[in-house]
């Protein structure tokens, strides 16, 4: 699906990540990889704006594809919940469902847009909702 995307920007800058905020970095860490397979690229220990932060990137899923970056700051208690919705393209979303329960998610809400579609709401094991694209075809 991804490379049906057509892409282009009006400058010279392109995006390249999305940065969640997470309560319990290895739990999250372990849905987003069992539920879509994301493979980690790397982990950092920094500090933003004088704030300690844990982070786990994971590789693109596709050529050129943004980064997901999952970020713990030590001094925070819960994030905010739905502050975004994560985009998943999905080949087979019934298998991607029940990865999602199985790993602690929660299906929200699914929908079947006619000649689009189907469309899944999940949210992961701190409430952050993810939204599963089916394409007809």
């Amino acid at each position: 699906m991804a490379s049906q995307v057509p892409f282009e920007s009006r400058l010279d800058v392109n995006f390249m990540f999305t940065k969640l905020v997470v309560h319990d970095l290895e739990l999250c860490a372990g849905f987003y990889a069992d539920v879509f397979g994301l493979v980690e690229l790397q982990r950092i220990e920094a500090e933003i704006m004088g704030r300690k932060v844990s982070e786990i990137c994971y590789k693109p899923t596709y050529a050129g594809g943004p980064l997901l970056i999952l970020a713990h700051f030590h001094d925070s208690g819960t994030p905010a919940e739905q502050e975004l919705i994560l985009g998943f393209a999905a080949k087979d979303i019934d298998a991607a469902m029940e990865r999602a329960k199985a790993a602690g998610g929660e299906i929200v809400e699914t929908l079947d847009l006619p000649g689009a579609g189907r469309l899944a709401f999940i949210r992961d094991p701190e409430g952050h909702v993810v939204q599963l694209s089916q394409s007809r075809g």
